[in-house]
């Protein structure tokens, strides 16, 4: 056999091994809805036949998708990954200046964990009246719960350079933006990717949260809107394409990961 043909069976023999178990339990799911007859629990081929029917049922030029798929997916999206930035570009910020100032620390940490410990869902009424209704307030929603994870791990990584690089920077001359770029963010770079990823599930489900108040477009207002209508393939089919993305960010995020971080893993695996 080809090297060619060996990789492809590695990668389909690979693919079976980790999806049998999802593919039973979708099977026994099948069955037991089907046996149960309950309205409440659609079998999951009636919930992607609802899924194809919404969204991927459009014309080839725009991929299969349809218009409220469009509308849908680039709305939570959106919001989603503009929230996300926004917190991450903080977080960090924030982070690596009480990482890098105890003193600075000792004064802004309470307020910190203060902040974090207040549940967002409870300051959505406050974005609304500084916000009203609609993309802002949806994204500051995502902002105030996403932005913790990152602020403090960006924090312990930066504190938990080794020193020994920190005294050979010095040894070498290699101060201020140099030793920030080259030296201290390297090696906080593990911790601080971890609480980005902590974060996109977070926001992932921030964002469906800002959407079921006020919201006329989005998968949360999907949701929302069937469940009142008790359209319950609907509201299903909204849950399974949350789930479906979320794996989805999950891994495309640890592929960037493995190439961005490829070193420490490489060393990791060494040690």
């Amino acid at each position: 056999m080809s090297r060619a043909g060996t990789a492809a069976r590695g990668v389909i023999t690979g693919a079976v091994s980790r999806f049998w178990l999802a593919a039973a339990l979708v099977a026994v799911w099948e069955v037991a809805t089907r046996i149960i007859q309950e309205s409440y629990f659609p079998p999951p081929s009636q919930i992607v036949a609802t899924m194809y029917e919404l969204w991927f049922s459009g014309p080839a030029s725009r991929l299969f998708l349809t218009q409220d798929a469009l509308d849908d997916f680039g709305h939570s999206l959106y919001n989603l990954f503009g929230g996300w930035a926004l917190a991450c570009l903080a977080g960090v910020a924030v982070g690596i200046t009480l990482g890098l100032s105890r003193t600075l620390a000792d004064y802004v940490e309470p307020m910190v964990h203060f902040g974090r410990a207040v549940p967002p869902p409870t300051l959505i009424s406050f974005y609304i009246v500084a916000f009203q209704l609609g993309t802002p307030m949806q994204v500051a929603t995502i902002v105030s719960g996403v932005i913790w994870p990152v602020l403090l791990n960006t924090t312990d990584g930066v504190r938990t350079v080794e020193q020994l690089h920190l005294d050979s920077a010095e040894v070498f001359g290699v101060r201020g933006i140099r030793r920030l770029l080259w030296i201290i963010i390297p090696g906080a770079a593990p911790k601080i990717v971890a609480g980005l990823r902590i974060s996109l599930g977070l926001a992932l489900i921030l964002m469906v949260l800002s959407e079921l108040i006020g919201s006329t477009v989005g998968i949360g207002s999907l949701l929302i809107g069937a469940q009142r209508s008790f359209e319950l393939p609907q509201m299903w089919a909204g849950i399974v394409i949350l789930g479906v993305l979320g794996y989805l960010l999950n891994a495309v995020f640890v592929a960037v990961e493995k190439r961005v971080l490829r070193w420490h893993l490489n060393a990791r695996s060494a040690t």
